[in-house]
């Protein structure tokens, strides 16, 4: 999909980039498969704010997406591909011989009129979901589950896609794109195929508002708080940090602080860290 430049004729228009949705062939969405998106604003049950700069933004319908993917050997035709204002990926509507319609994240490659089919007999193409143990090693792969029959947990945001390594007893070894190395189980099922949408990456928002019709409210530095907001705050002019790192507003250390639990019961699973 490419990118689109504007003319600059504002300063704010002079960096900004947006989508040409080139991939997208179906503009409106399917009403059976559509549900209401509650917003909250970052607030608990108690109405106080437990995850901060969150709020506002243009309204949003969720679409049901299958991860599951468990109609085995029931093939199933692409009717459009559509774009999704909840994930950064495009989504593709997709009809059974049996007339029923579901939303599966869209691979490149995947267009209007493809045939998809899931189980342990489907062929090894774009758009199609195996066990892992169905697929040969060294094919590109995403929407992956973590426990069979749970659905698809890891590698669905748009351009990416992870490795099937190797496999090993009950075990396939699958290189994710952040460069770990995990064991998943070779019952887990797996999507053929690299999610499509890969210029997603390369757009700039280019002015404030955008950020605001993403329900993204400011984040304010906390080197410009007082002392009693933020650890980072307070002094005459630029001010260092003061601490032996930086702080989160509660004290807590931040910015490369690992606070993965070292004792976490699927530490086991991962062969190579990320870093």
């Amino acid at each position: 999909m490419g990118i689109k430049h504007y003319r600059p004729y504002t300063p704010s228009r002079r960096n900004m980039t947006s989508s040409t949705f080139e991939e997208i062939t179906k503009k409106t969405p399917e009403k059976s498969l559509l549900q209401t998106k509650k917003k909250n604003a970052g607030r608990n049950s108690y109405g106080r704010i437990t995850v901060r700069h969150q709020g506002g933004g243009n309204r949003q319908k969720y679409r049901v997406i299958d991860f599951k993917r468990q109609k085995d050997d029931m093939e199933a035709t692409v009717i459009g591909i559509e774009y999704d204002p909840n994930r950064s990926a495009n989504i593709a509507l997709i009809q059974y011989e049996d007339g029923t319609k579901a939303y599966i994240l869209a691979p490149q490659k995947l267009t209007d009129g493809d045939k998809v089919v899931s189980g342990p007999n489907a062929d090894i193409k774009p758009g199609n979901c195996l066990p892992i143990e169905n697929i040969p090693v060294g094919t590109m792969i995403h929407n992956i589950e973590l426990n069979p029959g749970q659905g698809g947990k890891l590698v669905r945001s748009a351009g990416q896609e992870a490795q099937l390594m190797a496999k090993e007893g009950a075990y396939a070894h699958v290189r994710l794109p952040s460069g770990e190395m995990r064991l998943i189980s070779i019952r887990c099922r797996a999507t053929i195929g690299t999610i499509g949408n890969t210029d997603h990456e390369n757009i700039k928002l280019g002015k404030a508002g955008r950020t605001r019709h993403l329900g993204i409210r400011p984040t304010v530095r906390g080197s410009v708080m007082n002392p009693n907001d933020h650890p980072h705050g307070g002094g005459e002019g630029r001010a260092p940090v003061g601490h032996s790192g930086p702080l989160t507003p509660w004290g807590k250390p931040a910015l490369g602080y690992k606070t993965r639990n070292k004792k976490n019961k699927t530490n086991k699973f991962i062969v190579k860290r990320r870093k």
